[in-house]
């Protein structure tokens, strides 16, 4: 196995280096191949390839090191090239998911107006798309660099020098309607945050990497492109919607190119419990999978032990889970466990946790809640437990925040002085230890396992995604005249094991007695699921004046989500997504309409699968109801397409289920599309798909040994930067 990095030589191994020397010394080496619709290997690129490729974007970017560059790249390898090109030419980074052509720039914005970017790159098709947005004036004074229009030796590329203090890139927490924050990540950020992954995941250049995250997040940016390259493995990648829409082709690439490592969130798991049918595990082999990291939501016992036992057939080995800790603001990763070991689960006496006290019992235990450990810290990592209202150490024993230093811990939020003194530069009152990242986070140490209990801050983490309620509420306050500014809040709640949505929102005075209810209800519904594509499971309208605040006049979101639980809110009406036994066969079919009775038919099969998918009574969806104002997510939205695709034998566009289009007019389009004559399409026989994974997978074999003797170190060598 190759070794770590010397902290001595921390310049020589920065990560655009390590790419210098794997393009000189292992030219033809797979990379990172693309997957299109998870499946069929559309693009791949070589050590050499991704070289060149990234010098000749860096060179059109010579003027503009220390400035930052946005990076709007749908999924696939552009983003790869594009991203390796500002850390050759020393500009930073600001990678961002570009918006759907049937959104508002608002997520986009508020991004642009923080980090103040001089320049944008992005591919053509993008390019076009964004110009045609209503309010894209703001970004017509950035220069946009249409990349994949850039020619190999279009310019002389002049190396910029890089030292690990300089920034790599901004990761941006929060992308929507409130105020975003960049976590500013350097070279030496990135660099010190690969070595402990790597020694943590037990790599070697003999890995093999498989993942459908986004790549503009930290999950997928920092594992599956920068973690790959620092060791020196092939990385297989897929597009998000290719996972959401069909698990299985995870699963199947795994198999297929014998992967070793690969993971995801706590729902990705549950997505495969629920989405894959028996009948599809007949040629799936996961025993390759060595390392199946979950994090970035809270990791749930019961869909480890249930992953385990339905894929044990598959080869899947239960000690493969590996549960770990991280955030954006330590780059990514923070604590792990011993690969080697089986992942630790404890239960804890519920009552004692409410009281931030730690005392085992047994996992059956009534009053007993099961938690995984993360692990612990590596190298110079180290995380403490902290009261969070007197800056000190937590006895053992207790519940506290989590305080993290280390040479991972990013140096700050971009512009915002006060919050990175807050956040990043916390200390000790008793010792006076300094800095510590204050991470939000509640847990605690037992034997020393952390584990998380909780969270102190606000944010919201539903199917792995960070929603921060101040974004929603700023949604919410402005759908209705009816509701009150800087009067709402929104939080989360468990229900069956799952996160969901709560908002709690006063009513002005005025509304008070002439409230339609209904229509606010419906404004809020969709309203929050185009601005933040997520279902609100509860909307509880209070009287006027009667949200918990501070003396100050600030939101106290704990205390109203208290009184929410505790049905302790002054409640005006209120809307709850569960689920009735009703008969709605009468209620569609008796409607007075000149509708065909197809069409009658179809928009009842419609309608049964929106219940079904949003988990909403049938009694409440009408035909002629907009389907966002149900209140559709994006995962919710690809199972609707995939049930009307394989049922109905026609192709959906995903943007048709965020326009304002009813269940009536769905039911029309699938008609017409039904009826219209199929068009060929350039498709691949399955004996052809079979031997391009056979093809890669000996390929991937063969340069694994080849490359045995590559150090991703670069240990002592002056690496010739050219």
């Amino acid at each position: 196995m190759n070794s770590l990095p010397e902290k001595s030589n921390m310049t020589n191994s920065l990560l655009l280096y390590i790419l210098s020397h794997r393009a000189q010394s292992q030219p033809e080496n797979s990379a990172y191949i693309f997957l299109q619709n998870g499946e069929i290997e559309s693009a791949s690129l070589t050590y050499g390839e991704l070289e060149a490729r990234a010098k000749a974007i860096a060179s059109c970017l010579q003027s503009y090191k220390g400035e930052r560059a946005l990076l709007l790249y749908a999924p696939g390898l552009e983003f790869i090239s594009a991203f390796f090109g500002c850390l050759y030419a020393g500009a930073i980074a600001v990678p961002v998911y570009p918006p759907k052509r049937n959104q508002k720039l608002s997520r986009l914005l508020s991004i642009v107006d923080d980090a103040q970017p001089l320049l944008a790159l992005t591919t053509t098709s993008i390019l076009d798309d964004i110009k045609k947005f209503e309010d894209s004036d703001r970004l017509t004074q950035l220069k946009w660099i249409a990349t994949d229009n850039i020619e190999a030796n279009n310019q002389e590329f002049v190396p910029k020098l890089i030292t690990p203090e300089n920034l790599a890139f901004l990761q941006y927490t929060s992308g929507s309607t409130g105020k975003p924050k960049g976590v500013m990540v350097t070279h030496g950020n990135i660099i010190h945050n690969q070595q402990i992954i790597y020694q943590a995941f037990g790599h070697s250049d003999a890995s093999i990497g498989v993942g459908w995250l986004p790549l503009f997040h930290d999950m997928g940016l920092i594992g599956h492109i920068l973690q790959p390259m620092y060791a020196g493995f092939p990385s297989i990648l897929m597009s998000p919607l290719a996972f959401l829409q069909k698990p299985i082709r995870w699963l199947k690439a795994i198999s297929k190119y014998r992967a070793t490592t690969s993971g995801g969130p706590n729902f990705a798991y549950d997505l495969c419990l629920k989405k894959i049918p028996p009948e599809e595990l007949s040629n799936l082999d996961l025993s390759s999978w060595n390392l199946a990291y979950s994090g970035s939501e809270p990791i749930r016992a019961e869909t480890l032990e249930q992953f385990g036992k339905k894929f044990a057939g598959c080869g899947f080995d239960y000690n493969a889970f590996y549960p770990c800790y991280g955030l954006a603001e330590t780059t990514l990763f923070v604590t792990g466990g011993n690969k080697n070991q089986k992942p630790i689960i404890q239960g804890f006496k519920t009552g004692e946790l409410k009281q931030n006290s730690v005392v085992e019992s047994e996992n059956s235990e009534s009053g007993s809640r099961m938690l995984v450990g993360v692990g612990f810290p590596y190298d110079d990592t180290k995380v403490i437990i902290v009261n969070p209202e007197l800056l000190t150490r937590c006895e053992e024993g207790k519940i506290g925040e989590i305080w993290v230093s280390g040479g991972s811990v990013a140096c700050g939020y971009w512009n915002r002085l006060e919050e990175t003194g807050e956040t990043f530069q916390a200390c000790l009152k008793d010792s006076q230890e300094s800095p510590f990242l204050r991470t939000g986070d509640l847990g605690f140490l037992h034997e020393g396992e952390l584990f998380i209990s909780g969270r102190l801050k606000d944010v919201i983490i539903i199917r792995g995604q960070n929603h921060y309620p101040q974004d929603i509420e700023l949604t919410v306050e402005k759908v209705h005249p009816a509701l009150r500014t800087n009067c709402g809040v929104a939080f989360a709640v468990e229900v069956e094991g799952e996160e969901k949505l709560v908002v709690v929102q006063e009513i002005e005075r005025s509304y008070l007695r002439q409230l339609n209810k209904d229509e606010v209800f419906t404004a809020i519904q969709k309203q929050v699921s185009l601005e933040h594509e997520l279902q609100v499971h509860a909307i509880v309208l209070i009287r006027t004046g009667s949200i918990p605040k501070t003396s100050s006049g600030k939101i106290k979101r704990r205390a109203c989500r208290d009184a929410f639980l505790k049905n302790n809110l002054s409640v005006v009406d209120y809307n709850i997504v569960e689920e009735k036994s009703l008969d709605f066969t009468n209620q569609v079919l008796t409607k007075e309409t000149t509708q065909k009775k197809e069409q009658l038919s179809l928009i009842l099969e419609l309608c049964k699968q929106i219940s079904q998918s949003l988990k909403i009574p049938l009694s409440i969806i009408k035909p002629d109801q907009s389907i966002n104002n149900l209140g559709l997510d994006s995962l919710q939205a690809i199972e609707i397409k995939n049930y009307i695709e394989n049922n109905f034998d026609v192709v959906m566009s995903m943007e048709k289920f965020f326009e304002d289009i009813t269940i009536e007019q769905l039911a029309t389009d699938i008609i017409n599309l039904m009826q219209s004559p199929k068009k060929p399409e350039n498709q691949v026989s399955l004996q052809q798909k079979e031997n391009v994974f056979q093809d890669t997978s000996h390929n991937l074999a063969s340069q694994s040994n080849q490359s045995k003797n590559l150090n991703p170190s670069i240990q002592n060598q002056t690496i010739p930067f050219s």
